[in-house]
């Protein structure tokens, strides 16, 4: 039997749904015996007709009441119901052991319908363009799938998409309404994974709401086997597959850190410990998956970040960029021009051992815009290709000559996660998939500046790693600090 001859099994027989709805009634209830319970549950298939007469939520109860506790005793005496007398010691029998079943209809609540035949009748990209180049960004829970991601696609121009925020705001403005999205709030809350046709239906309506993305990185998904061949069969087969690889101590570290600062639901204590089990359990056999099909890389998360995004940065230039620059990566400069590395090495430690530290030759570029009573800031730009040591070089600058190190993706993380006016246009912007406008990076490294200058550090100023990134950024740069500059004297 092929591929497609076991793909056409599973659907002409209604395997996935039926899975669906077994594990939702587990995760739901948590039985004790979750085999004696999964029988109970065939039986009841059974008796309504077979996997085809099975929804997603046929074995959970309206009346939302924890099932009987179910352990072994009670399991083994069960088989003997037909020939043992009724008494108190023998309450609950195979038959009734699960709550009533009232059955209701998705459509009933809902537009969306997990059945799937209705989740195949739609394309998700439009057959007449290059279908947009996939990258699945997936790792421990607080392993900085975000960061990273967010980072990718303000690189290469792509499409951002995390699919726990898609789910979350789901689940926000729907779980007092929708008794489906109750149930998956519940999930969800307790640090458990989300059906698995419904994230896939949400993945989809949001590709579709993008169809101009020449690239999507998609934050957080998939999370075990399951998923990924669902998103294969029905989405499409992923370009690259990047793995943060976190130490188990760490993700908790940063959780509990990341608890405290923005309070998500699934953040809580007795979640963080079932979402790492989740993911302990998960991740092997997802990776090994997908490095059988030679679409994942594993990166070693334990790190800086921007140390971890510029190893990205050369993967995804070597792999999906091969003969070609990255979408939005450096202008086009021979690097051959510049001479051997060896040389440059030589100028440059000989230039900064001449130097003074207060009166080092830094590049002037906006400064003057910012000026202050004291001296005007110092603006440093460092360019160069990925893997070059840009940001070991950024660190080793600030911890010499008290600089502060910035990239643009920390400004945008931070931004974002500041609750600003400005921070909640650009994620309501992202969430709805479209481009970030076109001067916002550049605003926010200009802020930057003037917070350096005015809060931290005057007189000192900043290096700015991977900026500008070709010529019509620094032109861009160059027009912006001069309008400001000529405000500022017509001010004086």
């Amino acid at each position: 039997m092929n591929t497609n001859d076991a793909k056409e099994y599973l659907a002409r027989r209604e395997i996935p749904q039926l899975f669906e709805s077994l594990l939702t009634g587990l995760m739901y209830y948590r039985p004790d015996d979750p085999i004696d319970y999964l029988e109970a549950c065939l039986k009841k298939a059974r008796e309504l007709g077979g996997p085809e007469k099975v929804r997603w939520d046929t074995f959970v109860g309206q009346e939302k009441k924890p099932l009987p506790p179910l352990n072994g005793g009670q399991s083994r005496r069960s088989l003997f119901r037909n020939v043992l007398p009724d008494s108190p010691n023998f309450p609950y029998r195979r038959y009734d052991r699960l709550p009533p079943i009232s059955q209701f209809s998705i459509e009933s609540d809902s537009d969306l319908s997990e059945t799937a035949e209705l989740i195949e009748e739609y394309e998700v990209f439009d057959p007449s363009r290059p279908r947009p180049k996939v990258i699945l960004v997936i790792g421990g829970p607080g392993s900085g799938k975000g960061t990273q991601s967010l980072k990718i696609a303000e690189r290469y121009g792509f499409q951002y998409m995390s699919v726990g925020e898609l789910l979350r705001k789901k689940m926000i403005h729907n779980a007092t309404s929708n008794r489906k999205w109750s149930l998956i709030a519940k999930i969800i809350t307790n640090g458990e994974l989300a059906p698995q046709e419904t994230t896939i239906t949400e993945i989809k309506q949001k590709i579709m709401k993008i169809p101009d993305a020449n690239g999507i990185v998609i934050d957080g998904f998939p999370r075990d086997v399951g998923q990924a061949l669902s998103f294969e069969d029905q989405i499409c087969t992923p370009d690259l597959v990047v793995f943060l690889a976190c130490t188990n101590h760490r993700l908790k570290e940063r959780l509990q850190k990341r608890a405290e600062q923005q309070g998500r639901p699934d953040d809580n204590p007795k979640a963080i410990d079932r979402r790492l089990t989740n993911f302990k359990q998960n991740t092997i056999p997802l990776v090994k998956y997908f490095q059988e099909r030679g679409l994942i890389v594993t990166l070693d998360a334990d790190r800086d970040e921007e140390e971890v995004f510029c190893d990205i940065s050369m993967t995804l230039d070597n792999k999906l960029f091969p003969s070609k620059e990255p979408a939005a990566g450096p202008s086009e400069l021979d690097l051959s021009l510049l001479g051997e590395s060896s040389s440059l090495a030589d100028v440059t430690f000989k230039y900064s051992e001449a130097e003074d530290e207060e009166d080092i030759g830094y590049a002037e570029g906006a400064a003057e815009s910012y000026s202050t009573e004291h001296r005007k800031p110092k603006v440093i730009f460092v360019i160069g290709g990925p893997g070059s040591g840009k940001a070991v070089q950024c660190q080793r600058m600030e911890d010499r000559f008290g600089l502060r190190h910035v990239t643009l993706g920390d400004l945008l993380c931070n931004e974002l996660q500041s609750h600003s006016e400005r921070g909640r246009h650009l994620q309501e912007v992202l969430e709805r998939g479209e481009q970030l406008p076109k001067d916002t990076m550049l605003e926010l490294l200009c802020d930057a500046v003037a917070s350096s200058v005015q809060q931290q550090r005057p007189g000192k100023g900043l290096v700015i790693s991977s900026f500008p990134r070709d010529l019509q950024q620094a032109e861009e740069y160059e027009a912006k600090v001069r309008a400001e500059r000529e405000r500022e004297r017509e001010s004086d």
